[in-house]
């Protein structure tokens, strides 16, 4: 995700109304490194979540392709940098779809690496262990959507 300049940002808050930017000036009180991206969400993207999702999940696929497979151990340090810069995203969304539908996708993506991360007891504890927050997130949606996202882990 590629923040927006200062003056696009400030030419786009000149159309909200001070309920909303009050709210992204708490948000963003909230969020002090982040503030930039935080600020472009809310104002460029917060409205398409599912375009949102893509553009995270094309960054997730950019880097897990940038991944060096030569040792486990910039393997491991590449994936914890992946997983941090999502779970970032997903804060920045705080919606349960959201976040289940990126760490299923991480999962998927973690499965698909060459070398396959079940030789390393590093890399397959935090496989289960983002299965297990997206199965908790999953549990929080609504009926339908649970049903959708038990069908995609179960694939994995």
């Amino acid at each position: 995700m590629k923040p927006a300049t200062i003056t696009e940002l400030k030419k786009e808050l000149k159309y909200r109304s001070q309920e909303q930017l009050i709210d992204y000036c708490l948000a963003m009180a909230r969020f002090k490194l982040e503030t930039k991206e935080l600020l472009t969400y809310l104002v460029f993207e917060s409205e398409n979540e599912t375009a949102y999702i893509e553009s995270v999940k094309a960054y997730i696929d950019a880097t897990f392709s940038e991944i060096s497979a030569t040792n486990y151990y910039y393997i491991k340090k590449a994936v914890r940098k992946i997983l941090r810069q999502v779970k970032r995203f997903i804060r920045y969304s705080k919606k349960k779809e959201t976040e289940a539908e990126l760490l299923i996708y991480f999962c998927k993506r973690l499965g698909k690496m060459q070398p396959s991360y079940k030789q390393n007891t590093v890399l397959t504890n935090m496989y289960n262990k983002q299965l297990e927050l997206a199965q908790k997130a999953i549990a929080k949606v609504h009926e339908d959507l649970q049903y959708d996202y038990n069908v995609m882990i179960e694939e994995l």
